[in-house]
């Protein structure tokens, strides 16, 4: 008993000072003292609170209660979860809970989750965030449910202000939206929060799925979060690797992905418990969290030409891997945060590549420094909101990266970033299309190459310059241009270059899952990106129809090794036959080794386990295909 009340008391402390936006401990840390007591007593009471409770005099009860949701760190439940269903999924954004009522189209309360059944009064608050709509179309009575958030950019804009005005500066951007939802003063600085709605309340005939709550709620002026649908289970892994990305790269904070069933007449049916409905399951991002000092600050540029901050640390032990080297994400963090060599910091690592920044332990006597020069190309810097660009478009690390980038979603195997820069230093290639001008004598320059390696070489860049629409339009670096998004747009009727060439902003917003910045963004690196294009066409290189089905491995780098029951060239014709790609090595890009070795002693293997690259058996792999 004494095990369990301790428990108890540490969910209420931590769950209470999460709400306030003053955490102590990781949501990890805290999961693990949630299904500690779980094993002792499944009934306990701190395990079904919802929220925070309030005291506060101005709360307002919800008339469906605002449940929390059920969540899991492994893929395996996901995946058993979603089963056969059709499910919709979108990014669990790291804020504040709130409810919106309106009455004769009017918004009527404004309201935060509190504890599931009270939330507090915020009307005066949600007044303020310009995503707020204040008034709708409908007559009828309706609840919006949704959740207020600041972005990167207007984190960095609201800590300047809250500074000027003699204001303690934020710590982070999940803290501050519940600071300013407490706050009895200063109510004008809620104008830099968002709001993004992601349920609907009310007796409308038309919404019979997810889908098509999330299409009024569009019709009805809100902002929502970017969904995808899933016919089944088959295409998670790629969501997940995407969501990863946009922890590390994304310009608002989120702690995971929201998965529904599609299906509004099945949620009715399987309806909820008092803690979580049924029909809802959050994925997230298991990790662990450390602190160390920052020893220098580096920057790093991008194909895009965004120069990244990269915090070189003293090396700490983080979940299994020696870490030496910490993301700082960009510009605008560093200087909000007064980051400099010296800081105590708290870092973390949910699956990411690089672990990332989370907040300031202790400050240095240092002085924070901004580059003023492009480390690659020593040209001139300029500052865009919180990010620091290179605008040389020959910086030599973008046009390498840009370059990188092609031969790798391209599948242009045996041409390494080795030889791609062997290539560059010689100026035999400056951009894209000129790897389809090289000639064997051009590549006899190169250090160890025999006119074997060269015709090699040049016959695999020969070989994909017959490729698909998706493939290529994924290959050239769009910003928002992920291979799961290119398909998207392709699937949804910009089947020819020529139409993607000419679609606008507007049109491709009428796709599901396209919300009006991504697809601004991406029209508008298409239209940067026209020249390259037309030259690559101009080349050789021919967009072919592809009549094939997706699978499970379309566009897939598989690499085989070890004992195999079938022919090792039958299941070579096989994943190619399959729209997948056979590589002879493994590397970063890998995404899967195929062998049926449990403890394989080869190379491949030892570096599959290093990479992280999964490792699958003959048996899984045709099981893929049912």
């Amino acid at each position: 008993m004494k095990k369990e009340e301790k428990l108890e008391n540490e969910i209420r402390h931590h769950k209470a000072l999460y709400y306030q936006g003053r955490p102590e401990i990781s949501d990890v840390q805290y999961d693990e003292l949630e299904d500690e007591l779980r094993g002792i007593n499944p009934e306990n009471s701190a395990l079904k609170m919802i929220g925070s409770y309030t005291d506060k005099i101005d709360k307002v009860e919800h008339k469906t209660k605002m449940l929390s949701l059920s969540k899991t760190y492994k893929e395996e439940e996901l995946s058993s979860w979603i089963g056969e269903h059709e499910v919709i999924s979108m990014h669990k954004i790291d804020g504040v809970s709130c409810s919106l009522m309106y009455k004769k189209g009017k918004l009527a309360v404004g309201k935060t989750r509190g504890d599931g059944q009270f939330g507090e009064n915020i009307t005066t608050k949600v007044n303020w965030i310009a995503q707020v709509v204040g008034e709708v179309t409908e007559s009828v009575e309706m609840e919006i449910r949704g959740e207020l958030f600041c972005t990167e950019s207007n984190f960095l804009k609201l800590a300047e202000e809250m500074e000027k005005i003699g204001l303690e500066r934020p710590t982070s951007q999940r803290n501050i939206v519940a600071g300013l939802m407490g706050r009895k003063d200063n109510l004008e600085l809620c104008r830099y929060l968002s709001f993004y709605a992601f349920d609907l309340i009310a007796e409308i005939n038309e919404i019979k799925s997810e889908c098509s709550k999330f299409k009024k709620l569009k019709k009805l002026g809100f902002k929502t979060p970017e969904i995808i649908i899933h016919k089944d289970s088959k295409r998670i892994k790629e969501v997940l690797d995407d969501t990863l990305s946009f922890i590390s790269e994304g310009d608002y904070q989120i702690d995971g992905i929201v998965f529904s069933y599609n299906n509004l007449e099945l949620q009715d049916q399987l309806g909820s418990t008092a803690h979580h409905p049924r029909y809802k399951m959050a994925f997230k991002f298991a990790g662990e969290s450390k602190e160390t000092v920052i020893e220098s600050i580096s920057w790093q540029v991008s194909r895009n030409g965004i120069l990244t901050p990269i915090a070189n640390v003293t090396p700490v032990e983080l979940a299994g891997a020696k870490i030496g080297r910490v993301t700082l994400h960009n510009y605008g963090q560093v200087k909000t945060h007064n980051l400099k060599m010296g800081d105590r910091i708290s870092i973390i690592r949910s699956g990411e590549v690089i672990p990332k920044f989370l907040s300031v332990v202790k400050e240095s006597d240092s002085v924070f420094e901004v580059p003023k020069k492009c480390p690659s190309c020593d040209q001139k810097i300029v500052i865009d909101d919180i990010r620091l660009f290179c605008v040389n478009d020959e910086c030599p690390v973008m046009v390498r990266e840009t370059i990188l980038n092609f031969i790798q979603k391209i599948g242009i195997e045996d041409l390494s970033e080795k030889r791609l820069e062997e290539l560059i230093i010689n100026n035999l290639v400056k951009s894209i299309p000129d790897l389809f001008l090289l000639e064997v004598s051009d590549l006899l320059k190169l250090d160890k190459v025999q006119d074997k390696l060269a015709l090699k070489l040049i016959s695999s860049i020969e070989s994909v310059k017959e490729v698909d629409l998706i493939t290529f339009l994924s290959s050239l670096g769009l910003k928002g241009g992920a291979y799961n998004r290119c398909e998207k747009l392709v699937l949804n009727g910009f089947d020819t270059i020529e139409k993607v060439l000419l679609m606008s902003a507007d049109d491709l917003m009428k796709v599901d899952g396209f919300a009006e910045k991504s697809s601004i963004d991406l029209v508008a690196s298409i239209a940067e990106k026209q020249e390259v294009i037309k030259k690559l066409l101009s080349v050789g290189m021919v967009i072919k129809k592809d009549e094939k089905e997706l699978s499970p491995v379309t566009m897939k780098k598989i690499c085989i090794t070890g004992s195999l029951t079938r022919k090792r060239s039958e299941i070579e014709n096989y994943i190619r036959e399959k729209g997948g790609i056979v590589s002879s090595s493994v590397g970063k890009t890998t995404d899967f080794l195929l062998t049926n070795d449990e403890e394989g002693t080869s190379s491949k293997f030892k570096k599959a386990i290093k990479l992280e690259v999964p490792i699958i058996t003959e048996d899984d792999f045709f099981k893929l295909f049912n």
